[in-house]
């Protein structure tokens, strides 16, 4: 993995690399190089196997940060591409050229961060929030119990329980 990402650093700028065990490394790099890179790992370096694409929400620092999943199922070795985009206005180019499932997982963060990836097909469509109209529900300034106070009503048998003192009484009822 080391000659791999030596490779990769002869083509792009890596801002940061992590080798997270012997067969799961990490890097960084900018907007721009991310697709260039995920693409010569496939093409060049046999990194065949799409796993997923993720977020972290870095709000406080005003960034997401996308992860690029990809495995080499012959050397049964896994890379990460990280890359750090605004959160105002997100917007990362996309990759579906390269899989074509990824196109779904774009879409799945377009809806729940609001995260642009242009040209993805579908991604303006509604994938799991038909008709939501308020911030993307996954980004962290989005206040769950608020909205969960005020979409849905207190019924029988949904009484909060503190854990530490309803586990001692069921536990332990005698004492």
């Amino acid at each position: 993995m080391e000659e791999i990402i030596k490779n990769i650093e002869k083509m792009v700028v890596i801002t940061a690399k992590k080798r997270q065990r012997d067969n799961l490394y990490f890097v960084t790099t900018g907007k721009d190089q991310a697709i260039p890179v995920i693409t010569y790992l496939r093409d060049y370096e046999g990194f065949s196997h799409f796993v997923m694409l993720s977020v972290a929400d870095w709000m406080e620092e005003g960034e997401f940060e996308l992860m690029y999943l990809l495995n080499h199922p012959v050397k049964k070795v896994d890379i990460g591409v990280c890359v750090r985009i605004p959160r105002e206005n997100a917007s990362m180019h996309t990759a579906h050229h390269l899989w074509e499932q990824i196109w779904s997982y774009q879409r799945e963060l377009k809806e729940m961060y609001g995260i642009d990836f242009p040209g993805s097909p579908r991604v303006d469509e509604s994938f799991l929030l038909e008709g939501w109209d308020q911030i993307p529900p996954m980004r962290r300034e989005f206040d769950t119990l608020k909205y969960a106070e005020e979409t849905y009503f207190p019924r029988p048998g949904r009484e909060t329980h503190d854990p530490a003192t309803y586990m001692k009484q069921k536990l332990y009822p005698n004492e």
